[in-house]
């Protein structure tokens, strides 16, 4: 029985509008024994990040790695594929901090708010305040 040897992800993308798209990226099933890119050779830290790169012959690209834990540096030229899963990682890593960005200001948001209305109930609030 053959299996189907494409997997894919689906990543939900809000728009300013309000609009939702749903952008879906297809993955071989094949697992690659080295670490990404954004693994740190040293310290194994996985927030390794590219500060600086220019094309290389071919398709590849000439990429300065840095890992922000360690302070490790190092260079090299990796083919797209790498490339791809690098920007995977960071991709995550960008959605896991707008995650944690929306759910503090919507804490601090709910704090403000009970602030405020514990505030009114006090007759702390004048006009003199606007």
């Amino acid at each position: 029985m053959s299996q189907n040897s494409n997997q894919h992800s689906v990543r939900r993308i809000i728009l300013p509008s309000g609009r939702t798209i749903e952008v879906v990226r297809f993955h071989d099933d094949v697992e690659h024994a080295q670490p990404g890119l954004h693994v740190c050779p040293q310290c194994d830290c996985e927030l390794v990040q590219p500060v600086a790169w220019t094309e290389a012959a071919g398709e590849n690209w000439e990429l300065t790695l840095r890992c922000p834990n360690c302070m490790w540096v190092g260079e090299g030229v990796y083919h797209p594929r790498e490339l791809e899963r690098l920007e995977k990682k960071l991709d995550q890593g960008v959605d896991a901090i707008l995650r944690d960005l929306q759910r503090l200001t919507h804490a601090n948001m709910a704090d403000q708010v009970d602030r405020f209305v514990e505030a009114l109930r006090s007759d702390l609030i004048l006009p003199e305040d606007f």
